[in-house]
């Protein structure tokens, strides 16, 4: 079988194609090096088929083998899945952190202690009252200050109570936000089903989508945020994508992706994980904040009944509880308690009793409630920020450790580029070289003298 005169023609023009493609994705991976989710990519060389020459072709009677060139085989994604399990299962874990570290934060911020408009600033104050009246029995004024320091004292506690009441109503709001039809979850898995659905079609061409897969693992990333994510293989080849213990993209027999009707509002049978899950323990009946409801509330019964029962010789009592229209029992003072009707003891003109055996009341059952709650919502805090620290660095070096691999590298990139340039001009100095032969041979052959 003749060997054809263009053969190192086309040899060369695959070089220069080669080279050329190299640098086309040298050039995408620093365009995209600051992109979200963006794998760098390399073109992977290898030699194309080589010319077969039969048995008998060359002077020893043997066959031969003879090199075409190049050719482009694929344009590979630098990327561990591994690494990307990893990171996803971290990601949860700082979702579930972060959300539950700030929730219990606004906590903290809300009781304002220690200081001056903290509640154990108002009880101090309000015993304080109790002494002054004990020490001037039949001042007005004295009873009035009292008063006055009682219903700041209750007001203190409602509103406590109530911001409690409303940092768990908004973590329960915004899981239902996030939830629901339309919401955060319903976005990304439309967005994912889509974009499964748009690489199937190019695949199915024999394409390379690169960029859509890019595109499907950041949404898989996002969604890691939220809850556990988990991908297994569907009908007809397709994927199925799966949040805490909820489909939320599921295939058909043909293996397009959609999001199953009736997904939202989405209901957890189990704990999601992540940020789903950090709200859904935040709101519950059993959280954290109602268990600081509950100690709060029993606070203000300690003061009440405490109070109360120093107070019951004058034959009335001092606080009482009224329902709210949000369900709170709220502490205020009982009907008929003013400046004027207070009493500082029973029995004769100038008796202080009641008032003494209240002030030493001061460091009692209701004082100690409260240091406790603080205690505890200090602690937890402490905790939550540690575990939200210890996430958040696992976070990061996990990221970086993808980074590593599947991040662009502009040096790296520019030393690529430098040699596909250099080998592009190889290549063409090479098919330079064969057309000046080629050129001697078609248009100077038989002109003898020239």
């Amino acid at each position: 079988m003749p060997i054809s005169t263009f053969l190192g023609l086309q040899t060369t023009l695959r070089g220069l194609l080669a080279q050329q493609r190299a640098l086309n994705t040298t050039s995408h991976n620093i365009a995209n090096a600051q992109t979200p989710g963006y794998t760098r990519q390399e073109a992977v060389l290898s030699a194309s088929t080589p010319l077969i020459l039969p048995a008998g072709a060359l002077p020893d009677g043997s066959a031969a083998r003879i090199g075409t060139g190049v050719d482009v085989q694929q344009y590979r994604r630098i990327r561990n899945d591994f690494l990307d399990l990893q990171y996803r299962g971290q990601a949860m874990e700082l979702g579930y952190q972060g959300t539950r570290s700030s929730a219990l934060d606004q906590i903290e911020s809300a009781l304002a202690e220690p200081g001056e408009n903290g509640l154990s600033a108002e009880l101090s104050r309000f015993w304080s009252a109790w002494n002054d009246l004990a020490n001037a029995p039949e001042s007005v004024a004295a009873g009035q200050a009292l008063v006055e320091r009682g219903a700041n004292l209750a007001a203190a506690i409602n509103d406590l109570q109530h911001r409690l009441d409303s940092a768990r109503l908004e973590a329960g709001n915004e899981l239902t936000t996030l939830t629901a039809a339309g919401g955060a979850v319903d976005g990304l898995a439309r967005d994912l089903a889509a974009t499964l659905n748009a690489i199937r079609d190019a695949e199915r061409s024999g394409a390379q989508p690169n960029d859509l897969f890019d595109r499907r693992d950041l949404l898989l990333d996002q969604l890691a945020e939220l809850g556990q994510v988990s991908v297994t293989q569907g009908a007809g080849g397709g994927s199925q994508v799966t949040l805490g213990s909820v489909l939320i993209v599921d295939s058909d027999a043909g293996g397009t992706a959609s999001v199953p009707a009736g997904t939202f509002p989405v209901t957890f049978a189990t704990d999601p994980g992540g940020r789903l899950g950090a709200l859904r323990d935040l709101s519950g009946p059993a959280s954290q904040i109602a268990g600081y409801q509950d100690e709060l509330a029993q606070t203000a019964q300690a003061l009440a009944t405490s109070v109360n029962t120093a107070y019951s010789p004058t034959g009335s009592t001092f606080f009482s509880f009224t329902l709210s229209a949000s369900g709170i029992l709220e502490l205020g003072l009982s009907p008929g308690i003013d400046g004027t009707t207070v009493r500082a003891g029973v029995g004769a003109a100038g008796a202080n009793d009641v008032a003494l055996q209240v002030a030493a009341l001061r460091g009692g059952a209701a004082d100690s409630r409260y240091a406790r709650l603080v205690t505890q919502i200090g602690s937890d805090v402490a905790d939550a920020t540690r575990r939200e620290a210890t996430a958040r660095a696992l976070t990061n070096s996990l990221d970086d450790r993808r980074q590593s691999v599947a991040g662009v590298s502009l040096d790296e990139e520019m030393t690529d580029l430098v040699r596909f340039q250099r080998g592009y001009q190889a290549s063409a100095r090479a098919m330079s070289a064969i057309d000046g032969m080629l050129d001697t041979l078609i248009n100077r052959t038989g002109r003898v003298g020239l």
